[in-house]
């Protein structure tokens, strides 16, 4: 293994569970579960607050049942924050899992009371409040994780090795996809959780460009960190018309400095679809292709060669690939995992960044504050085409 540890052991990593609070993930949420699964997970943080709904009362009793004190059970954000900051024992870290109307408000908070912060994206609805937050973390030495959790699936990092090592040869084409087929109806209408994800008074300039599409672009970044766009054009579409101008399908071309050439489409109405994410990327000699669907397979092909799938936890694997494996190979492992693989490594570049460890921090490879700034970029970048009618910008 050449000096990598597995987790197969369940060895403890972080020196000591991170004091941590969750702001949203409550009764209802769609996402709260995973958060707290996976920060647990390997005994990395130890949930000891939050302000867990928007309704007081029925925070205090959603944080009670998942045995958090009551008196740290508090009505909002500024409370939990103020009030943590004058224990002793007070919390190190927050996980942000509401609206995307509220992220920028509440990171920054977090950031400003000195708060280690985990983020759902988009971080934010626009590059300027981005920068921002990336200039207080900078200022106050904070990590902020971007909860892109799919890239904790250990053959996103066997396919980043293969291409740094060469074995597709030069990168000619990225093609990229989150394309489901769950919302081709007005679900919103009988679904909250759904509903503020179509209004961009919640959401934000967009729907599947932010809440899909930044799945796989993020993937494609990690495993291809040399690839810079140049110029991009998308279009974009509202199927289900009481969306608009929110879209529910669009289409993004990519030309990349070096002539590569990318193409995302994030789609919610792919009727028939069950998830649909996938990362394709093409070179000179051969081709790599994940799904998420069959997240522990990767699919190789080297032209006039039989094609091969790549099995998780193979000994023929490049060792940073099986660094995250839990269990033996042909085991299957799923999203609970990928999520608690992120959810260590913010532990672990927390306590490099309490060591003043940046080196220790950017080798842990987390999607952070630069990613969560780039998402927020791309998807900017992508409203200003198709608004501009489907027109070739330069990337800004």
């Amino acid at each position: 293994m050449k000096g990598y540890k597995t987790m197969i052991q369940g060895d403890t990593k972080v020196t000591a569970p991170v004091r941590w609070a969750m702001v949203g993930g409550g009764q209802g949420s769609q996402i709260g579960y995973i958060h707290r699964c996976a920060a647990l997970r390997d005994n990395s943080f130890q949930l000891v607050a939050g302000a867990f709904d928007i309704d007081p009362a029925r925070g205090r009793e959603f944080g009670v049942s998942l045995r958090v004190a009551s008196e740290r059970c508090y009505p909002d954000y500024q409370t939990l924050f103020a009030e943590e900051a004058k224990r002793e024992d007070g919390i190190q870290a927050v996980s942000i899992a509401t609206p995307n109307n509220t992220h920028f408000a509440i990171c920054k908070a977090a950031l400003e009371a000195g708060l280690h912060v985990v983020c759902e994206k988009p971080l934010c609805f626009n590059v300027t409040e981005a920068e921002e937050l990336r200039a207080l973390a900078t200022e106050n030495r904070c990590i902020v994780g971007v909860t892109y959790g799919y890239a904790g699936h250990q053959l996103v990092r066997q396919a980043r090795e293969m291409i740094a090592n060469g074995d597709l040869g030069d990168i000619r084409m990225v093609h990229m996809q989150f394309a489901h087929g769950f919302h081709s109806e007005a679900v919103e209408n009988a679904s909250p959780s759904t509903r503020w994800r179509v209004d961009p008074r919640y959401a934000g300039p967009s729907y599947v460009l932010g809440d899909l599409a930044t799945h796989p672009y993020y993937i494609a970044e990690m495993m291809l960190p040399e690839l810079r766009i140049k110029r991009l054009l998308c279009s974009r579409q509202s199927f289900v018309a009481s969306r608009a101008p929110l879209e529910d399908n669009a289409y993004v071309l990519m030309e990349y400095e070096g002539g590569a050439m990318g193409h995302l489409w994030a789609s919610a109405v792919n009727a028939g679809s069950m998830h649909g994410q996938k990362v394709r990327v093409i070179g000179s000699r051969a081709s790599i292709e994940w799904w998420d669907e069959h997240p522990n397979q990767l699919r190789y092909e080297v032209q006039g060669e039989p094609v091969r799938l790549l099995e998780r936890g193979m000994e023929y694997l490049y060792p940073e690939a099986r660094e995250d494996d839990r269990i033996g190979a042909g085991h299957p492992e799923g999203l609970f995992e990928a999520w608690a693989n992120l959810y260590y490594r913010f532990a672990l570049a927390m306590e490099a960044m309490e060591r003043d460890d940046v080196a220790g921090v950017e080798a842990l490879g987390v999607p952070g504050i630069d990613a969560g700034l780039e998402g927020v970029r791309w998807v900017e970048n992508c409203v200003r085409s198709a608004d501009a009618g489907a027109t070739w910008v330069d990337y800004l």
